[in-house]
């Protein structure tokens, strides 16, 4: 007898699904019934038929196992994640960019995940992100009940040689990216700084987060490649903080920060003209800012371009999920899955607009790719690039 899941299968589309074009569309549950005429008579055509037959009922039963293997592996996720807590693990302080989306994140992302898991929020601040990124690594649990979001950087730090990193980052399981990023440098209206140009000729002070943020990295490699005149200011928790210093006077500006984060988390210095938007830091500029020059447009020699390709290429993980590595391959999947699932929710985008958080989502199996791709790259260009951002 066939088993339930091939028997519905055959039942609900008859013969013709198995391409037996020649016989009777059933609903029957077994083998069709004798028919007369010169297919029942034995022959080559009854031969053929046969063969084709059992080659169909073969294909099925395969599709039907297929199918049963396919809702065993989500039962399997549902009870493993009902009644669980998923902890996201953000590497910065509270109010900032990574923080605000993993909070929309964590609303949203239980109902996409089997089992429909409650998740919450932890912030674990430190060493632009490196704190985090090394827990999770290595103490988190490897069960798909613990991921995080660091600074899109950090997955390239052991590529330059940057101290402090305890983990390879082509063995995180990437979940996914809220947004495929742009970035800009930013200078307080107060300061002489207004536009690239002035950047040239005119120091610029700009508060920092940690070795492996992007506050700390990009300036150095501005000011490496293109002779940008900034100074670090390092030590703050979170991008949050360094707004708080530049309100205080205490800096002048603020560089590697987010687009997305300044529209939805300061719009109100856009509107007031409070800060200028200096240079844009990607591979690409945004469409909201045609008139601001892109780093790459400032590139004069081959090798400067390969060394800021290298180093802008992280901007596609702009707000990257990660898990630690060794959790099971089909617990991966549920949260790659659900990760994806909720970027297209329809409410989470609702929210998500009205918060003026970019969503331009990108699968957690290309940031694996972009990753490993980056620790391809030579090891001149990435000599090179480590030395300008340590």
């Amino acid at each position: 007898m066939l088993n339930t899941s091939l028997q519905s299968t055959f039942d609900l589309a008859g013969y013709k699904t198995f391409g037996l074009e020649t016989m009777p569309v059933q609903t029957g549950r077994t083998s069709p019934q004798p028919t007369t005429g010169p297919l029942m008579q034995g022959g080559p055509q009854k031969g053929n038929l046969m063969m084709t037959f059992r080659m169909n009922m073969m294909g099925a039963g395969a599709l039907a196992l297929s199918l049963t293997a396919g809702s065993s592996a989500a039962l399997a996720q549902a009870e493993f994640f009902k009644d669980k807590t998923v902890n996201i693990y953000v590497g910065y302080s509270t109010g900032g960019g990574y923080d605000v989306y993993a909070r929309m994140l964590s609303r949203f992302y239980g109902r996409h995940i089997p089992g429909n898991p409650t998740v919450i929020v932890t912030n674990m601040p430190g060493a632009g992100s490196l704190r985090a990124a090394n827990y999770i690594y290595n103490v988190a649990p490897k069960d798909g009940t613990a991921i995080g979001t660091v600074a899109r950087g950090a997955a390239f730090d052991p590529l330059f040689g940057l101290p402090g990193t305890q983990f390879d980052a082509t063995k995180f399981n990437w979940i996914g990216s809220a947004n495929d990023e742009v970035s800009v440098c930013v200078a307080w209206h107060t300061s002489e700084v207004k536009n690239y140009n002035d950047l040239i000729t005119k120091e610029l002070i700009v508060g920092g987060t940690g070795g492996s943020a992007d506050t700390d990295q990009f300036p150095r490699v501005l000011n490496g490649v293109l002779d940008t005149k900034m100074k670090v200011i390092i030590g703050y928790p979170g991008g949050n903080d360094v707004n708080l210093a530049m309100e205080r006077g205490e800096v002048q500006g603020r560089c590697g920060w987010s687009w997305s984060s300044v529209k939805s988390t300061q719009q109100k210095w856009l509107d007031d003209k409070k800060i200028n938007v200096i240079v844009q830091l990607s591979m690409a500029k945004h469409p909201d800012l045609p008139n601001v020059p892109s780093v790459m447009d400032a590139a004069k020699t081959d090798e400067q371009k390969q060394i800021l390709k290298l180093i802008f290429a992280r901007q596609v993980m702009g707000r990257p999920f990660m898990a630690p590595p060794n959790v099971p391959a089909d617990r991966v999947k549920a949260l790659r899955d659900g990760f994806w699932a909720t970027m297209h929710d329809k409410e989470f985008l609702e929210e998500t607009d009205k918060a003026k958080l970019e969503i331009t989502p990108v699968k957690g199996e290309e940031i694996q790719q972009v990753v490993v791709d980056s620790y391809k790259v030579s090891a001149e260009i990435a000599k090179k690039a480590g030395d300008l951002i340590k």
